[in-house]
């Protein structure tokens, strides 16, 4: 069924749920992806050209929000709900409008709507075929709350200073270096003042020493991303750090203040 290494075939058939399997060929992917796809979104090349996880044509290919969760769930370990646990409890207040960029499958933008029922809330991302299964995963639950929202993380057009959180999740080890910052620029102008950016991410210090890690999960951009320290980045912005912290085994949270 996928072009990928019998390995990978046999943990996906065991691992990810048999209904989840059978959407590769039982769902109407041209159909269901239609009303989501916006017709001013041009694909820049750094995200078409690379075959993320190494499915061809990485994100734009129905493969991808079928295996998603079940490679996200083992690159935050020893337990992904409980890593996006914290991070949803490192929100401070009661924010009413909430942008989840690069929200993937909705995990986590599900998780702040719990949370925040009576916020408004959009999970924004570049991938339609993502939308999707998060459209699904939300139906399923019962929340139908969230604005699910095609766009660039970079260049997202809602209006300045319309947003009192954003949060990104596994999205910049995906990222180049050059467009992680036009990210935080974009959040810097999107965000109300004391709003607030949570990033929850692979942590870049253990990364470094991890090479091998970033090319198991077939990464174009997460050994760059390692060398790096996102926190230089939001200072450069002008953002203040108000927290970060190692999370689990691999990754890290950290937030900042817009002032």
């Amino acid at each position: 069924m996928f072009s990928s290494t019998r390995i990978l075939t046999a943990l996906l058939s065991r691992f990810i749920p048999r209904e989840t399997l059978d959407l590769y060929d039982g769902l109407d992917w041209d159909a269901a992806i239609a009303p989501l796809i916006k017709s001013a979104v041009v694909y820049p090349d750094y995200y078409r050209s690379q075959n993320f996880h190494g499915i061809e044509d990485g994100y734009l290919n129905k493969i991808a929000p079928i295996t998603y969760d079940f490679v996200t769930a083992i690159a935050t370990p020893p337990n992904e709900l409980g890593i996006r646990r914290h991070m949803i409890n490192a929100i401070a207040g009661e924010p009413q409008r909430i942008l989840d960029l690069g929200c993937g499958t909705g995990t986590g933008t599900l998780m702040l709507a719990e949370r925040f029922p009576t916020a408004e809330i959009i999970g924004l991302d570049l991938s339609p075929y993502m939308l999707v299964m998060a459209q699904r995963k939300g139906n399923e639950r019962d929340i139908s709350s969230i604005h699910w929202q095609q766009g660039l993380a970079e260049s997202t057009g809602f209006e300045s200073a319309s947003f009192d959180l954003i949060t990104i999740s596994m999205m910049f080890h995906e990222m180049p270096r050059d467009v992680i910052q036009e990210v935080l620029i974009e959040c810097d102008r999107l965000l109300k003042s004391q709003g607030q950016l949570l990033i929850l991410d692979g942590h870049q210090g253990k990364l470094r020493r991890m090479k091998w890690l970033t090319e198991l999960f077939r990464e174009p951009y997460s050994y760059h991303y390692a060398q790096e320290d996102i926190r230089t980045g939001l200072v450069e912005q002008g953002f203040q750090l108000s927290h970060h912290c190692s999370l689990g085994w691999i990754n890290q949270l950290t937030a900042a203040i817009k002032y």
